[in-house]
């Protein structure tokens, strides 16, 4: 499609059966397989039944989500130190984020005159700040490859 809309592709045996603009809730035998992304990737994809029970599908071989799956599998331990950095990446994003966004409100004339202003006690070097940003932008990626990103992630990044 070359509209610009992300679609879930749904294949049975092989061969295309449907696709739909995200979110998307395919109709399958025996419930449904919920998909969602977010920005850094894929957010959600779980076969639902009708009683609520949820599983996480494993993805397809081929993507980048089924190569992160590879390695976890094959490599455990490198996977576990990959998480962690990624978390970390993530983690330091947020602390530079929060307080640039919560000084920026504080300057809105009405929040101002309200509460004051809030100045950052310490102002990072514009190298260093696009830094942390880029490394919460990688982390929030690579957990988004094993589908365990969250609001924090498109905060941080």
């Amino acid at each position: 499609m070359t509209d610009g809309e992300i679609r879930a592709r749904l294949y049975v045996d092989g061969s295309l059966h449907s696709f739909a603009r995200m979110p998307v809730r395919f109709s399958v035998p025996g419930g449904h397989i919920e998909v969602a992304i977010n920005g850094f990737g894929l957010k959600r994809c779980h076969y639902v039944r009708p009683d609520g029970t949820e599983r996480q599908l494993n993805p397809d071989p081929a993507s980048a989500e089924g190569r992160r799956a590879r390695m976890h599998h094959r490599h455990p331990g490198l996977s576990r130190v990959v998480g962690l950095v990624s978390t970390a990446l993530v983690l330091a994003g947020l602390c530079v984020t929060v307080p640039q966004i919560i000084e920026a409100i504080s300057r809105i004339p009405p929040v101002a005159d309200t509460i004051g202003t809030f100045t950052l006690p310490v102002q990072l070097p514009l190298p260093v700040s696009l830094l942390l940003g880029l490394g919460a932008v990688v982390g929030s990626t690579e957990r988004a490859l094993r589908m365990r990103s969250n609001w924090i992630d498109e905060l941080a990044g």
